[in-house]
């Protein structure tokens, strides 16, 4: 009971309850003329004076009216003139409607605590006495250190000794591992996977990479305004028209009971439960499609959306190397020698691309590989091995240069042609002669192309936004049906274009997976998240989070969201249209507060069962 009281919210749904069954108490007489007071009292005390409380609140600390001033007034009139239990429901119901409108609220998250633990704390500094660890914030401008494989990069810096492969999804998303070596430039936050090497530091503590994102994804949700309820919106009209009618009627007919009871009726009960509740219905839609909204306002704002943008790698597309050709230009040896051998050479590599090769081979071929007699792994370049006494070479453009091998160059156009299509080449060359190469890509996701074909139709633009180069983001824009491409896009740049777009009043909802894209969708009008690959930062950041990482389900969202604002504003013209009559009612003294109030909470369960109709929608 200790923890139901401390806890507000758990403390709002007991009060909730206990009112309920007081106005039941209240309305049934149950208890006849042996209880001291109306049990109704239990449901204002409860309920109402939290409202009214709030309502002084709002119009003294920041001169604001909103929903609540009217209910505030509305209750007091009742109290006054003796109808308790008028008073009592309408309190009740009120507090239903703003306690569904807080579950639909999302509450804070730690997003930006998971980017800080990213930082290393520790860094690795190499003095003349040797090598030191201190701690990261403590790195100068123009400190050497040296990083281990495996290692998180503190700093970001310039290599100035060794090679290696460094693993840059956090910054740019990209899916494979980037070869560097000496001038080459290292940035904070991303992973060092092979090899040691040592850097020079350019930018540390607040001017580093991972700290600037940090900075962005704080900008951006700070920048990105919640949508005031309709009730509150209008608050002040519906507050000064219901004290003037009330007026109005008091002078012309004297008598007080009609004046509380307009009051009564025009308390925006429906229009307090006219979005959340269709907010709640679209979000239990939503859920079973695999989509959890993480925001109460995200439907509402995803109605207003003119672009999407997405980012490739692990959205568009898998995420995943995988293999997309393999050539030879060694009439001796075939194709399917070629990826035999390099599968064989890799068999003892822990890169990315040499284990796609691995998959590659047992998916189409059943014969057992042959274990290397040798092999030797070579940072930033490939690997060497000996197969059934043969030497392979297997790996970039430097690796055949460093063992003096010249590659023809038909092999070499071909190869290109590749590299054109975003793919990333594995050379390979058998007992020092240049033989072929593998070609490895990221995978296209399956449904890809019916989902930009399906957004579309809908009337809403595509746009992708990439850490990719143009050749890259230009093959998979083709491939999927996207003209508008934005290539080479740090963290910095994919908020800067939804700005532009934004400063257009073009409204734009970002779909993304990885560390990377965490500004963009905080930036975004509204932040959809792969939420099964994707990144926890991702997600923490995003409004909607896919959880089958199913992009087939957005056209869907995308209707979802328009079906749900048009059933707020179906809920909306329904209860204001029984508010209306009501009204009249009520100056006419055909409705008594209790009647009014009665009245009136029918346009609530016109609004709920029109919100329920949306659950289970297609």
């Amino acid at each position: 009971m200790k923890n139901w009281i401390l806890d507000e919210e758990r403390r709002t749904v007991l009060f909730v309850v206990v009112s309920g069954l007081s106005l039941i108490v209240s309305f049934f007489n149950l208890f006849g003329r042996e209880f001291p007071v109306d049990p109704a009292w239990a449901a204002i005390l409860l309920c109402g004076i939290p409202i009214i409380k709030g309502a002084i609140e709002g119009l003294i600390t920041e001169f604001d009216i909103k929903a609540d001033v009217l209910v505030a007034i509305a209750l007091i009139a009742a109290v006054f003139i003796g109808e308790t239990f008028a008073a009592g429901e309408v309190a009740f119901i009120m507090v239903i409607g703003a306690l569904l409108e807080e579950r639909t609220v999302s509450k804070a998250r730690a997003g930006i605590e998971k980017l800080v633990q990213l930082t290393p704390r520790t860094a690795r500094i190499v003095q003349n006495t040797g090598e030191t660890i201190i701690p990261a914030e403590q790195v100068q401008v123009g400190d050497i250190l040296r990083v281990l494989a495996g290692e998180t990069i503190a700093v970001d810096g310039v290599i100035i000794n060794g090679q290696t492969s460094i693993n840059q999804a956090v910054m740019t998303g990209e899916s494979l591992p980037v070869d560097k070596g000496i001038g080459d430039e290292v940035s904070s936050g991303t992973v060092n996977q092979y090899g040691t090497f040592d850097m020079r530091a350019t930018k540390v503590g607040e001017d580093s990479s991972l700290q600037r994102m940090i900075k962005l994804v704080e900008s951006a949700d700070a920048s990105k305004a919640k949508i005031v309820g309709i009730a509150d919106r209008w608050a002040t009209w519906i507050v000064v028209i219901a004290l003037s009618s009330a007026f109005i009627t008091w002078l012309v007919t004297g008598e007080i009971i009609r004046s509380v009871t307009i009051l009564v009726v025009f308390c925006p009960c429906a229009l307090v439960l006219a979005t959340p509740t269709a907010i709640m219905a679209g979000i239990g839609n939503a859920t079973k499609y695999g989509i959890l909204i993480r925001e109460g306002d995200a439907l509402e704002r995803l109605a207003k959306v003119t672009h999407i943008a997405f980012d490739k790698t692990g959205t568009l597309t898998y995420g995943k190397p995988a293999v997309a050709a393999v050539e030879s230009f060694d009439p001796n040896i075939a194709a399917g020698t070629v990826l035999s051998l390099v599968a064989s050479a890799e068999l003892r590599s822990e890169h990315p691309l040499g284990k796609a090769i691995i998959t590659h081979y047992k998916s189409v071929s059943k014969e057992a590989l042959q274990e290397p007699q040798s092999f030797t792994m070579l940072p930033g370049r490939g690997v060497q091995a000996t197969v059934e006494n043969n030497v392979i070479l297997t790996g970039n453009e430097e690796l055949l240069s460093e063992y003096s091998i010249a590659p023809p160059q038909e092999l070499m156009n071909k190869a290109q042609e590749y590299k054109n299509a975003g793919s990333t080449i594995m050379y390979v060359a058998v007992n020092n002669n240049a033989t072929g190469f593998i070609a490895l890509s990221d995978t296209l996701r399956a449904d890809a192309v019916d989902v930009i074909s399906g957004i579309q139709a809908i009337g809403v633009k595509s746009v992708l936004l990439t850490g990719d180069n143009s050749q890259a983001a230009s093959h998979i824009g083709q491939a999927v049906g996207i003209s508008n491409i934005h290539s080479n896009c740090l963290p910095e740049n994919k908020m800067s274009i939804i700005e532009q777009y934004q400063n257009k009043d073009e409204m734009v909802c970002m779909v993304g997976d990885g560390v990377n894209d965490a500004p963009a969708l905080k930036k975004a009008h509204v932040g959809v998240a792969m939420g099964g690959i994707g990144s926890d930062i991702a997600v923490d950041a995003a409004d909607i989070a896919l959880i089958g990482d199913e992009i087939k389900c957005i056209p869907h969202l995308l209707r979802l969201s328009k079906k749900t604002m048009k059933t707020i504003k179906l809920n909306l013209t329904l209860s204001m249209l029984l508010n209306f009559v009501a009204i009249i009612l009520a100056m006419t003294g055909i409705l008594n507060p209790v009647l009014g109030a009665l009245v009136h909470n029918i346009g609530s369960v016109v609004v709920i069962v029109n919100s329920a109709l949306l659950s289970n929608w297609r």
